[in-house]
């Protein structure tokens, strides 16, 4: 049973392969059914006076993506920023800012899934409310992704590359708008990349 947590030693220990390879065994784990036993008990008294997550992902809203339990990771292991289609925004870019800069994380990931019902509505066209403004964000991904077939939700296969798109355009917006985070991608104090969770196998691909 796993009653530790990373503390501040861990973290300066580690660099952002050694933390993507500890977020992919966790995946692996996850999909094998032998995730880890904790002691919530123990860990939340470890981390009342702080937290040193080793990384932060950008996930899909999606309740049957539950970010820290297809990694295998606990409390204060991984900081989550979650909106509809993970898409950025310029306060999930400023909670990057702080993981990173101020918080020491090295690692970001922008994690799609599939089926994503936001990148199947922006495929759609759909236009409702404050969603309209969210869904234009993914159009950058549709424009970028061919197909012989339906550029609709109905094409699966399509809807599928445009999710795997989006991840990847999500990343280098996120560098292209934090001078911050790009400047410590560049110094490699930090790594970012992009993936996607499979809803049926519970696999995560970097993509």
């Amino acid at each position: 049973m796993r009653t530790n947590i990373i503390n501040q030693d861990i973290q300066n220990g580690l660099d952002s392969q050694k933390i993507l390879t500890d977020l992919m065994e966790g995946n692996k784990r996850y999909v094998s059914g032998n995730t880890t036993s904790v002691d919530f008990s123990a860990q939340r008294e470890q981390t009342a006076g702080g937290q040193w997550p080793q990384a932060i992902v950008l996930s899909c809203i999606d309740s049957r993506v539950p970010t820290e339990v297809v990694f295998d990771q606990s409390i204060g292991d991984v900081f989550v920023a979650r909106v509809a289609g993970n898409v950025e925004s310029t306060d999930v870019i400023a909670s990057m800012e702080y993981a990173c800069k101020v918080a020491g994380s090295k690692l970001i990931m922008v994690l799609g899934h599939s089926h994503c019902g936001a990148v199947k509505a922006a495929c759609d066209g759909v236009e409702l409310g404050n969603i309209t403004a969210l869904l234009s964000k993914v159009k950058p991904a549709i424009e970028g992704t061919s197909t012989d077939g339906d550029r609709n939700s109905s094409n699966k296969s399509y809807v599928k590359d445009v999710i795997a798109k989006n991840s990847h355009l999500t990343a280098e917006r996120i560098l292209e708008k934090s001078p911050i985070l790009n400047e410590m991608v560049t110094n490699k104090e930090i790594e970012i990349v992009s993936a996607v969770y499979d809803i049926e196998t519970g696999k995560v691909e970097l993509v």
